[in-house]
């Protein structure tokens, strides 16, 4: 999945915590997300206390408050991608431990076939002829 398509898949996915989402789904999202921010965030610096960087921080919250329900989506199909509940999510809560637990899930490789969310992303749809004749 190109960064584009990830993009475009998680937007139009926006508050869909159904189904499952590849890697490169989660990772172009959240390179997405980072690259915005820090481009806002340096604007805001270099604007300064006056007007300007009142309205750069601004933008950066609605950007924030706009990206937060498919960022929780996509993380939780991700979840769902490596065949765990999305509500494991909330081990972000503890400190420390939970964030790392998350970062290496959110590395693992799918689970490959089908599982209880639905079918790997990353496998084309089977079109078993056998199947056609009975």
């Amino acid at each position: 999945m190109s960064f584009k398509e990830a993009i475009l898949n998680v937007f139009n996915n926006y508050a869909n915590f159904n189904g499952r989402a590849r890697r490169s789904e989660y990772w172009y999202f959240v390179l997405f997300t980072t690259l915005i921010n820090s481009v806002l965030a340096g604007l805001q610096n270099s604007a300064g206390e006056g007007t300007v960087g009142s309205f750069f921080g601004m933008l950066a919250g609605l950007f924030s408050l706009a990206t937060l329900i498919p960022g929780l989506a996509v993380c939780w199909r991700r979840l769902h991608d490596i065949g765990k509940s999305g509500g494991y999510y909330f081990l972000i809560l503890i400190p420390l431990v939970g964030a790392i637990i998350l970062l290496v899930w959110m590395c693992r490789d799918s689970e490959p076939g089908t599982n209880q969310y639905g079918p790997n992303p990353k496998e084309p749809p089977r079109d078993d002829i056998f199947n056609s004749f009975g």
